[in-house]
């Protein structure tokens, strides 16, 4: 799955009988679909500071890269609701905007997240939809708001009915697969923002430095200007708890295709 730190192996076709009824339902929260823009309906974050990077003081699992815990201020801006499904990409890719993503079976479900995409592919998905895709800072504080939280749902773990994941060695709650994006709402960020843990990696617009946060501007932070890998966030159907945090990083060649990353989209508030 070319992460950072990732598990191997083969994925195991088991059930791990601990789906929750509203694991299953699947569907998108009210949101806004600004002027111009297609695709998934989007939260509005305002303006202001959260905090970013690990809050040591209740999350015991922080990486050397997610320091220091960090105060950043950002302009208001719209982040989508859910990752960009399959269904929404190929429609850009027939209207010519996008260019065709690679297979995987079982993930080629309409309503399920778009995968097999390169940075650039989601990023042109992202210009065609009216849209951008957001910077490291804007995902965080999309995910877990201002009050350093460690998850999008609050600071204590949480199974299926809150995010796709692992759970006792089986992957995606059973499925083996993506679900479809939208079904775990228990897990909804403070903004209501679905899946920003679990379910597939997100592919961020910065560019990867371990040590970025030591010397990042306070003021939306874009993250450096060049670098050989792109930051993912979030987590996917594959990982266990550690790597569903918020403040969790995680990187990839930008032209990696995985079947556990996908994307979601941002655009400026005016």
């Amino acid at each position: 799955m070319d992460e950072k730190r990732g598990k191997t192996g083969l994925l195991l076709a088991l059930a791990c009988g601990l789906l929750v009824p509203s694991l299953m339902s699947g569907g998108e929260s009210a949101g806004v679909k600004p002027e111009g823009t297609r695709g998934s309906a989007m939260a509005l974050v305002p303006a202001g500071e959260f905090k970013m990077g690990c809050n040591h003081s209740r999350d015991s699992h922080c990486d050397a890269d997610e320091n220091p815990y960090h105060t950043v201020y950002l302009d208001a801006y719209y982040i989508d609701l859910t990752e960009a499904t399959v269904g929404q990409y190929q429609e850009c890719a027939r209207a010519g905007g996008c260019r065709a993503a690679k297979d995987y079976a079982d993930f080629g479900h309409d309503d399920q997240p778009a995968v097999g995409v390169s940075w650039d592919d989601a990023s042109r998905y992202c210009q065609w939809a009216g849209k951008r895709l957001p910077s490291e800072a804007e995902w965080e504080k999309a995910a877990r708001g201002a009050d350093g939280r460690v998850y999008p749902w609050g600071n204590k773990t949480c199974g299926c009915s809150c995010a796709v994941q692992e759970q006792r060695q089986v992957y995606g709650c059973g499925r083996d697969a993506t679900w479809p994006v939208g079904s775990a709402p228990k897990g909804a960020s403070p903004y209501g923002a679905t899946d920003m843990a679990g379910n597939v990696w997100e592919w961020t617009a910065d560019w990867y430095a371990a040590d970025y946060y030591k010397n990042s501007p306070r003021e939306n932070p874009q993250g450096p200007e060049s670098g050989e890998k792109k930051v993912r966030r979030g987590g996917c159907f594959a990982n266990i708890k550690n790597y569903l945090r918020a403040s969790d990083r995680n990187t990839a060649l930008p032209d990696t295709l995985s079947n556990s990353t996908g994307f979601r989209c941002a655009l400026s508030a005016k």
